[in-house]
């Protein structure tokens, strides 16, 4: 149980890191980024301007949901083949 939990941990802590990378990015582009940079939409229902909190929003939410989305999947196929390994066992 252990060694599960340390896993989990691990790949909620490296999914978090890389939300908090892509965040950081976003902002450093709307610091550091080019002058003519046009607003951009999140899902396209909330236009975001591209400033660096603008930017750092649209890559966290994006980039975090897409592997949020990711995450579970696997967690869901991981439970549902755990369940079958158990119920084929002798």
């Amino acid at each position: 149980m252990s060694e599960t939990f340390r896993g989990r941990s691990f790949v909620v802590g490296f999914y978090l890191l890389i939300v908090a990378i892509t965040g950081a990015v976003g902002a450093i582009l709307g610091v550091v980024g080019p002058d003519d940079l046009t607003a951009v939409k999140l899902f396209g229902l909330v236009e975001l301007q591209p400033t660096p909190l603008g930017l750092a929003v649209y890559g966290t939410v994006t980039v975090g949901l897409v592997l949020g989305v990711l995450l579970m999947l696997v967690v869901v196929v991981s439970k549902v083949a755990d369940a079958e390994s158990a119920g084929n066992r002798p």
